[in-house]
C-alpha cells in the first residue's frame, strides 16, 4: 500500500520539479522591464584629455585653426567640453595670426563655437601695414565657421597707440573690421587713423 502511494507520487513530483525549472529558466532569461527603458544621458564626464591640440585644415591641407588647452573634459549629454587655459589661433595666408585665449572656456560638439572666459584676450600680430591689436574682456565668443569674434561684455581695445573701451565688440577676421558697441570711449592716435574701427 505504501509502495503504491510513493510510486504514484513520483510522476507528480517530477512534473512539479520540471515546472519549477521551466519557470526559473523563464525568469532568468526574461529581460527586466527597466532594461527596456532608455536611460537619459547624464551631465557627467565621459572622457578627458590633457595638453591637447586639434587643428582644422583647408582642402589643400593647410592649417586654418588650431585649438589647444591644458585640459579638456567632455560631457556625454550635451557633447560639449570644458577647457582649461584654452587658446585658439586663426591662420590666413598673407595675414597676421590672430590668437584668442582665456583662463577657461567651452567648445561645442562640432567645434564651431568656442567661448573664452576670465582674462579673455584677442591678440592680432602686426603685419600687412597694421600695428598689433589687443582686446581684453571677461568673455569672447569665437564663431569659427564665420571667422568672427564677439563679446557682449565690456572690452578694452588697444591698436598701436590707440586705446578704446566699449560695452561690446564684434571683430570680423576676414574683413578685418572691428565694431564697438554701447558707450565707446577712447583716443585714436594720428598714426592709427587709417585703421578699420567702426561704431
Amino acid at each position: 500500500m505504501n509502495r503504491f502511494r510513493w510510486t504514484s507520487l513520483i510522476p507528480v513530483v517530477a512534473m512539479a520539479l520540471l515546472a519549477g525549472i521551466t519557470y526559473w529558466l523563464l525568469q532568468a532569461t526574461k529581460p527586466h522591464t527597466n532594461e527596456d527603458v532608455i536611460r537619459p544621458k547624464a551631465h557627467t564626464p565621459d572622457y578627458f584629455a590633457e595638453n591637447f591640440s586639434v587643428s582644422e585644415l583647408d582642402q589643400s591641407g593647410v592649417t586654418q585653426y588650431r585649438l589647444t588647452a591644458q585640459k579638456l573634459i567632455h560631457y556625454e549629454d550635451t557633447e560639449d567640453s570644458d577647457l582649461t587655459k584654452p587658446a585658439i589661433r586663426a591662420f590666413q595666408p598673407g595675414k597676421p595670426i590672430v590668437t584668442a585665449t582665456g583662463d577657461w572656456g567651452t567648445v561645442n560638439s562640432d567645434a564651431s563655437i568656442v567661448n573664452l572666459y576670465d582674462n579673455a584676450r584677442i591678440l592680432r600680430a602686426p603685419g600687412d601695414g597694421d600695428p598689433e591689436m589687443q582686446a581684453d574682456s571677461q568673455h569672447f565668443r569665437v564663431l569659427v565657421n564665420d571667422d568672427v569674434i564677439e563679446t557682449e561684455k565690456p572690452v578694452k581695445l588697444r591698436r598701436g597707440l590707440s586705446v578704446m573701451t566699449a560695452d561690446g565688440m564684434n571683430y570680423n577676421n576676414v574683413t578685418r573690421v572691428m565694431k564697438l558697441f554701447g558707450n565707446v570711449r577712447g583716443a585714436i592716435a594720428a598714426s592709427d587713423t587709417a585703421g578699420s574701427i567702426s561704431r
